[in-house]
């Protein structure tokens, strides 16, 4: 005889066999494994208008790892951790040029969306304008070497005799 305490016999008196199972217990591994899934929400600020001053100087910052989105809006861990530094030195009553200054003396120029013009960035500067002139220049010379090569090359009276006997006889072997 089969006890009835027995966890078979609870899910098989239950129904919960077939699909009705199966899409159960796929419910419960969904339940159970998004908890491993998920993060820790990110802290805002106590003070909105320290929040409100953090953001608005992450926006002309570069994330290093993203590197083409602001601070404010990458979501890396080291964008998290930089405007948790600029929050802490809003709150040690820095003013702005302290704390952007503070960042390009720790990561460098390229840390600026608008770096500024120094001689360590006239190629950051004016390269793709040097670029684009060398490309232009090198297009230009190209095209002129090969406007000499390609010049209309006139045939002979007995060249222009055999192309057409050439041709003639192509056309009557089509015809066969």
């Amino acid at each position: 005889m089969i006890k009835k305490n027995n966890l078979y016999c609870v899910v098989a008196s239950r129904q919960f066999n077939g699909i009705k199972g199966l899409l159960f217990i796929l419910f419960l591994l969904l339940i159970t494994t998004s908890v491993g899934w998920s993060k820790e929400a990110i802290p805002v600020a106590e003070d909105p208008v320290i929040e409100k001053r953090m953001l608005a100087l992450t926006m002309d910052l570069r994330c290093l790892v993203c590197q083409n989105e602001s601070i404010a809006d990458s979501r890396a861990d080291f964008s998290n951790d930089i405007r948790r530094e600029i929050r802490e030195q809003i709150k040690a009553n820095k003013t702005d040029q302290e704390i952007v200054q503070f960042l390009v003396d720790r990561y460098g120029d390229f840390v600026l969306y608008n770096p500024p013009m120094k001689p360590t960035t006239m190629l950051l500067w004016f390269g793709p304008v040097i670029l684009f002139i060398i490309g232009l220049g090198s297009l230009i010379v190209y095209l002129r070497r090969h406007r000499v090569q390609i010049e209309d090359v006139s045939l002979s009276q007995v060249q222009l005799e055999r192309a057409e006997a050439l041709l003639n006889e192509n056309k009557k072997g089509k015809n066969v």
